[in-house]
């Protein structure tokens, strides 16, 4: 009787530890003419070659805009090659360099394209009449693309107004300084499903890129979005970066205007991930470093104007940067009140009265 009495109290007393101390459960766009858009939240692949001067640039891409059909510009320094580029490796790129999940315990009382530097560059002005060379037409990742040649920003808004696009003072302004540099503008036009005409969000299919440069960079360059943004109710935007090369890199706008882009990531990525990424991308192994680095990069883009893209140089800092650790709070193991420690002990003062009382009568 006595042991079982005692094998219950000491049930009795983990029941009350368990109970305490168990684990808590974690809890530059160009539209029809006055129909606004902006750019949106934008997720880019840049894939540096620095031995071959070749950039690819891979853009997963969003737009608000109450236009049922618009297009937008891409400037490069050089004629670009044009490819349709599949989504995965935005997915492989982010479980990559997403964040370590760690358990800790709750804290104690807690509960559950750059104008200037095209301008440094720009060409002399051209004596023949002005005029835009179409230097290829394709259909592309679900895009009608146009690669132009123009001799002049007013001859390529002329060519953007023939062809359905914004012809504004404003587009104008934003293509000078690549038209003058002797750049070449990719003309894309995307259209919403007939399903999705009142949708305000568009989001494109992943397009690549293909270009020789002398520097890596993003167009960070739009005509000033203030005003569309304001109409559309655009108050916030993110541009993500993954930029890929055999070394750790940071991103450069102007000293007066520093780029507001910050490193959320860097480190090494391993053969086979490259592998992967590369067959994801339909990109062939050639003219792509053998030994990769990734930097991510991540903007909260202000919606107005930036007076210069963002060119990509070595970073002086190349050591690895990972995300601050998710935490997975839990409850820490601790002692019972003093309440159990009473309950067991009256559980087991009850079982052994009776001895103590017949041992008591033999004393005396």
């Amino acid at each position: 009787m006595f042991r079982a009495v005692l094998i219950f109290a000491i049930a009795v007393l983990a029941t009350l530890i368990a109970v305490e101390s168990g684990p808590v459960q974690s809890c530059c766009p160009a539209p029809p003419s006055g129909k606004p858009v902006v750019n949106a939240d934008q997720t880019v692949i840049l894939l540096w070659d620095a031995a071959t001067k070749t950039e690819h640039f891979i853009r997963r891409a969003s737009f608000k805009s109450e236009a049922d059909d618009f297009g937008f510009l891409i400037p490069s320094p050089s004629k670009p090659e044009l490819a349709e580029s599949g989504n995965d490796a935005f997915p492989t790129l982010q479980k990559l360099t997403e964040p370590e999940v760690v358990q800790r315990p709750y804290p104690k009382g807690g509960s559950g394209g750059c104008a200037c530097d095209a301008a440094k560059h720009a060409m002399p002005a051209a004596s023949a009449p002005d005029h835009v060379s179409v230097l290829e037409q394709k259909v592309v990742a679900g895009f009608d693309a146009s690669v132009l040649e123009a001799t002049s920003a007013t001859a390529l808004t002329d060519w953007l107004r023939d062809h359905g696009y914004a012809y504004s003072p404003e587009i104008a302004v934003w293509a000078k300084p690549y038209v003058d540099a002797g750049w070449k503008v990719t003309a894309l036009k995307v259209a919403k499903s007939a399903d999705g005409k009142t949708d305000k969000q568009v989001t494109a299919s992943a397009l690549r890129l293909s270009f020789q440069t002398d520097r890596p960079l993003f167009p960070y360059r739009e005509p000033d979005p203030t005003s569309a943004a304001q109409t559309l109710g655009a108050n916030h935007r993110l541009l993500r970066i993954y930029f890929l090369s055999n070394e750790r890199v940071r991103g450069e706008m102007t000293k007066e205007a520093p780029w507001t882009g910050r490193v959320a990531w860097a480190g090494r990525v391993s053969p086979e991930h490259r592998t992967k990424v590369l067959e994801q991308l339909r990109l062939p192994d050639a003219n792509v470093p053998k030994d990769w680095w990734l930097t991510e990069f991540e903007d909260n883009w202000p919606y107005k104007a930036a007076p210069a893209d963002v060119y990509f140089a070595r970073d002086p800092d190349q050591r690895e940067q990972k995300r601050e650790p998710i935490a997975e709070y839990v409850a820490v193991p601790r002692p019972p009140d003093g309440s159990a420690f009473l309950m067991v002990g009256a559980i087991a003062l009850t079982a052994l009265a009776p001895r103590w009382r017949r041992w008591s009568r033999n004393l005396i």
